[in-house]
């Protein structure tokens, strides 16, 4: 038998769309680059392997999941490839080696920001609600992005507010780590219907369940 050849190169598409978008906000979220000098790896880890293969599907190559064992011992699952043009376009994005504090602003095109901050929301956003017990019948609801970067999540308000009118407010660090961007009620509500503009966006099924049952309370519907 001859040689076998050289593995073809997986191509990844640099090329702006909302699976994208998707892709970047999850690796703003829980992603890693490597330093170039270990191979200009790219990471996802997460506990939750919906999320891994939305990000596969955004990416469109067929990269394995495999499993990783942390510092606390606990197993994860995680996506890794090592792609210099690709992690090269993610530099120019301005994603960063060892980023979780230090990055800032990012360059994402205003017709893709709300598919990104799906992927950033299934990343590090939550959501949450309760019944106020001071008003009869007061259903109150929130959406909060969290980072332990103050450039970030300046930056990340200062969008939101400029294409949806949002405000929202920024809390300081819990213990020095984190930062939180919360939004009540109704500018939760004017972000959920631009993060799930259409029905079939990509995204983390349980989380959008919650928030389905949630807003259904209120007579909402996304």
């Amino acid at each position: 038998m001859g040689k076998r050849g050289p593995k073809p190169k997986k191509i990844l598409s640099e090329e702006w769309s909302s699976h994208l978008a998707y892709a970047i906000g999850l690796l703003a979220s829980d992603g890693c680059l490597s330093a170039p000098s270990h191979g200009y790896l790219i990471d996802l880890t997460s506990k939750d392997r919906e999320q891994l293969e939305n990000f596969i599907t955004c990416l469109g190559v067929p990269f394995k999941i495999t499993r990783k064992l942390g510092g606390n011992g606990k197993g994860y699952l995680r996506v890794q490839f090592k792609n210099i043009t690709f992690y090269t376009f993610l530099i120019s994005v301005g994603l960063t080696p060892a980023k979780s504090k230090t990055i800032g602003a990012l360059n994402i095109p205003d017709a893709y920001f709300f598919d990104f901050l799906r992927g950033l929301f299934d990343g590090d956003g939550s959501t949450y609600s309760y019944w106020d017990k001071r008003w009869r019948s007061s259903f109150m609801f929130y959406l909060t992005f969290v980072s332990a970067s103050p450039l970030f999540i300046n930056w990340l308000r200062e969008n939101i507010a400029r294409l949806s009118g949002a405000r929202g407010h920024i809390s300081g660090a819990k213990r020095g780590v984190l930062y939180q961007l919360r939004y009540a009620k109704k500018d939760a509500l004017v972000i959920l219907k631009k993060m799930y503009k259409k029905k079939e966006v990509v995204c983390l099924r349980r989380k959008r369940l919650k928030i389905e049952e949630m807003l259904r309370i209120v007579g909402e519907s996304l």
